[in-house]
């Protein structure tokens, strides 16, 4: 284990800053604690209540969809109109619900937060008690782990933003990644569904078009050798340079959080500053 903290800004092992769209992984584990638990089939249509009417195309839209980022919801560029959804004053769950659909479910990914927060939305509806719903991400995911340095907002109308808005710190992500490193386990109680980390991992039905050849699971990034790291690796991902590489086949996670700017010249190379890691482990182990 190694960590270094940049102290002369203010930060260390527990300061909790913004993690960005790697909030959107923690969503997809608070959905997986829910499916163990038998509240949600992520193969059936998500209980959205906006889509209930007879005849509405909306309704044949799964949980599995909307974690893949493959909803066929309208939008107008990636990310959707996630600024709109968190600022525009309507609730970003019913803005989200309320949009059209022009695509088949499952065909199209287009990067939108709106399809992470409908799917947090029909865990609420599922549940139907709102003190309960609110306690669900801490009671059955990140107190069971330790991740008590994270904290995730909500809207007006308390609807999960864990699109983007949350909170945690680099020690809770490496928390969050060494759950999925043990396949949901954690000090032998099983809060994930067995499988779940391979499915998060699995490729989402389509992919994006990105120039470094990364792909997209459900909720999660997907790295491998066109990364130049090892098949399989995979990891959140935030605007910022957030991350908590997992790479299985090594046993090792990564994790770095930071507040790059945005833009080619300044995004960090997460997959290179990884690789350089795992070459350096296999250099000290020779």
């Amino acid at each position: 284990i190694s960590e270094r903290y940049n102290t002369e800004r203010g930060f260390d092992m527990h300061t909790s800053h913004r993690t960005n769209s790697a909030a959107k992984s923690l969503a997809v584990t608070v959905i997986g604690a829910a499916v163990k638990k038998g509240l949600l089939d992520i193969y059936k249509p998500a209980p959205i209540p906006e889509w209930s009417t007879p005849g509405d195309p909306r309704a044949r839209i799964t949980i599995n969809d909307l974690l893949h980022m493959c909803s066929g919801l309208y939008t107008e560029a990636a990310g959707n109109p996630q600024q709109e959804l968190y600022f525009g004053g309507a609730s970003a769950a019913e803005r989200s619900a309320r949009n059209i659909i022009d695509s088949m479910p499952g065909k199209r990914w287009v990067y939108a937060g709106s399809d992470t927060i409908l799917a947090i939305r029909a865990l609420r509806a599922v549940i139907n008690d709102d003190a309960r719903f609110h306690a669900f991400p801490f009671k059955e995911v990140f107190w069971k782990i330790g991740m008590t340095r994270t904290s995730t907002e909500t809207d007006w109308n308390g609807d999960f933003l864990m699109s983007g808005q949350a909170w945690s710190t680099a020690r809770d992500f490496a928390r969050l990644a060494l759950l999925y490193l043990n396949d949901g386990v954690w000090n032998g109680e099983r809060i994930l569904p067995k499988g779940w980390a391979k499915y998060v991992a699995t490729p989402a039905p389509d992919q994006p078009n990105l120039p470094d050849g990364s792909g997209y699971g459900a909720q999660f990034w997907l790295f491998g050798p066109k990364q130049g790291l090892p098949e399989g690796t995979y990891t959140p991902g935030g605007a910022r340079g957030q991350f908590a590489m997992i790479i299985p086949s090594k046993n090792v996670i990564v994790v770095r959080r930071a507040l790059d700017y945005l833009g080619p010249q300044s995004a960090f190379r997460m997959a290179r500053f990884t690789a350089d890691i795992l070459a350096a482990l296999d250099s000290s182990t020779d």
